[in-house]
C-alpha cells in the first residue's frame, strides 16, 4: 500500500500558503507532513504558523532562521515560538515503506547553512553542481534526502539517492507530495501562482531596502 508524504519548507511565518498546502494534502489523503525548516523569518505570522504545524502533526526541523530566532530570545520559557523550536532537531530520519528518508535544512549531516543548489537563475540544472554533489553524496546511505534553504524546487536522483527540495511555500509558491515506495513526486503550486523554480534572496532584500528607504 502506498504512503503519501507532504513536503513543505521555508514557510517563513506566512500562514496562507501553508493553509492551502495542508488543504491539498488532506484532499489527496497525505499520511504525514514534513517541514524542512525555516518556519520563522520574513513574515509576521509566526505564532499562527506554529499553531498550524502543531495542529496538523507536522514533523519539522530547525533551519537557520530558527537558530537565529533562538539566539535573540533571552527568556525562552516565556516565548511560545522558542519553546516549540527548542524541541526541534537539525535533522530527522524516517523509514517508510522500506525506504530510508533523511531530512535536513541545508545539507547533510546537519547543516542549516550552505545548501544544495542545483539550478541556475532560470531553473535549469547546472551540470557542475550535479557532479559536485555526486562526489559529496558518494555512498550516501539514504534512499531519499529532503532539503530546503536554497529556495530552489527540484527532485533529482544523485547517485542512488532521490534529493528533493519542495521549495519555499512563501517565495517559490510550492509544496510537494512524495509517494512511497514508488518514489514519485507531485508538485503543488500555491497562492494561485505558477511555481518559481529558483527564487533570489538578493532581489527580495533589495526590494525591502528600497521600500524602507521610501517609508
Amino acid at each position: 500500500m502506498a504512503t503519501r508524504i507532504g513536503l513543505i519548507s521555508d514557510i517563513h511565518a506566512t500562514v496562507k500558503p501553508v493553509i492551502e498546502a495542508f488543504s491539498v494534502f488532506k484532499e489527496k489523503d497525505v499520511d504525514q507532513v514534513l517541514c524542512a525548516g525555516d518556519i520563522a523569518g520574513y513574515g509576521e505570522e509566526l505564532e499562527e504558523t506554529i499553531n498550524l504545524l502543531i495542529a496538523n502533526n507536522c514533523v519539522a526541523i530547525q533551519g537557520n532562521h530558527e537558530v537565529w530566532y533562538l539566539e535573540k530570545i533571552v527568556n525562552r520559557e516565556a516565548d511560545k515560538a522558542s519553546k516549540y523550536f527548542d524541541h526541534l532537531g537539525y535533522f530527522e530520519k524516517l523509514n517508510v515503506e522500506d525506504k530510508s528518508l533523511y531530512m535536513v535544512h541545508a545539507n547533510p549531516p546537519e547543516e542549516y547553512m550552505g545548501g544544495i543548489r542545483l539550478l541556475d537563475e532560470d531553473g535549469q540544472i547546472i551540470d557542475e553542481q550535479i557532479n559536485e554533489w555526486q562526489k559529496k553524496l558518494e555512498r550516501y546511505p539514504y534512499d531519499v534526502l529532503i532539503v530546503g534553504h536554497t529556495h530552489q524546487v527540484f527532485a533529482q536522483v544523485i547517485n542512488d539517492t532521490l534529493v528533493i527540495n519542495p521549495g519555499s511555500s512563501k517565495f517559490n509558491h510550492s509544496c510537494a507530495i512524495l509517494t512511497l515506495p514508488e518514489m514519485t513526486i507531485e508538485w503543488i503550486p500555491l497562492s494561485g501562482k505558477p511555481i518559481t523554480k529558483t527564487w533570489n534572496w538578493g532581489t527580495y532584500l533589495s526590494k525591502v531596502k528600497k521600500e524602507n528607504n521610501n517609508a
